[in-house]
């Protein structure tokens, strides 16, 4: 591990929307309490972008303040990667509306959409083009507008989801800090499970699907839930058997926030004690590829990493994709 080229995280930055859905606002529109949704899901509130905000307007905000963090302007970014499933437009990328709006000139631009675990698969494609020399200093952004693409009127999505974006500046490690190891998987014969039916090539937006609600979020749970816990329990796993690290020498497990019981279950496959991991679903929900960089970015503003503590970011979404990451601050 000594003389392997690391990339490391030199800026983080988050932005939620201001409004906030509680549970009990959700109770009045669906037949659901809040009882009943902490219990399954652990969620209590998130938050939902404004009707004029799409998701390159949190994206930017999120890149703005993971540029002052970092001491950077737009400037000195030669790649924007967003990562994202609830893109501004079918095309153009949104990591071109992002681009614009940052007015970053003709620095090179694209997405990519991997689920949940988009953000994961960012960081090991940034580290690819990094230490490759495409690119010096990469601006990594996951962001989405999943309340756009909800279902309100069915209660066992619906509660599910918010909004929010972050992002990170990234760029070679000279000091043994960085990504120590990645593991990436996908499994495309489930993609049925978790998907927007319509809106796409395979089914076009019409009336039709519009009145069937082709365009929104279709999910099945039970069966998510028992992938997903495996799924991640073994890309964390195997994270940790390339980084040669034990599991006892983790300091922060930072899971996907799909679900609470997901993150349970998993932890306890691991035998991660509970004070190792970070949850925070509580407060935002399920932000799909914001949940991990949004968590990065509250643990270092609440001073909650220091040097040489070692993180394993895990995730699973659609597609299926599942990833994990060991990084060493």
């Amino acid at each position: 591990m000594e003389n392997r080229r690391l990339i490391k995280i030199v800026g983080t930055g988050y932005y939620v929307p201001d409004q906030i859905l509680t549970n009990a606002d959700l109770a009045k529109m669906v037949d659901t309490t809040d009882e009943w949704i902490v219990t399954r899901t652990g969620i209590r509130e998130r938050h939902i972008a404004a009707a004029d905000q799409a998701t390159s307007d949190l994206c930017v905000e999120a890149a703005r303040r993971a540029l002052k963090n970092a001491h950077l302007e737009i400037k000195d970014i030669d790649l924007i990667i967003v990562c994202n499933n609830t893109p501004d437009t079918v095309f153009p990328a949104t990591s071109c509306w992002v681009q614009a709006k940052l007015e970053a000139g003709t620095v090179p631009a694209f997405d990519v959409i991997a689920g949940c675990t988009g953000f994961l698969y960012g960081l090991i494609v940034a580290e690819g083009l990094i230490l490759s020399g495409s690119a010096k200093r990469v601006l990594l952004i996951g962001g989405e507008v999943l309340t756009k693409v909800t279902n309100w009127k069915d209660r066992g999505t619906c509660i599910l989801f918010g909004d929010g974006a972050a992002a990170v500046v990234l760029e070679e490690s000279r000091d043994g800090s960085g990504m120590l190891s990645s593991y990436w998987k996908a499994d495309g014969t489930l993609t049925n499970l978790l998907l927007i039916p319509a809106g796409g090539t395979q089914k076009p937006t019409t009336l039709q699907t519009v009145a069937e609600n082709g365009q929104f979020i279709v999910m099945k749970g039970n069966e998510v839930f028992k992938h997903a816990v495996k799924r991640m329990a073994e890309a964390a796993e195997e994270a940790l058997r390339k980084a040669n690290i034990a599991k006892e020498a983790i300091d922060l497990f930072i899971p996907h926030q799909a679900n609470k019981r997901i993150i349970d279950a998993v932890g306890e496959r691991l035998k991660i004690p509970k004070d190792k991991i970070y949850v925070n679903i509580d407060r935002y929900g399920n932000m799909s590829v914001a949940c991990i960089p949004v968590a990065i970015a509250e643990l270092r503003q609440h001073k909650k990493i220091k040097p040489g503590t070692i993180m394993v970011l895990d995730a699973f979404g659609a597609g299926f994709t599942w990833a994990s990451i060991v990084y060493k601050w």
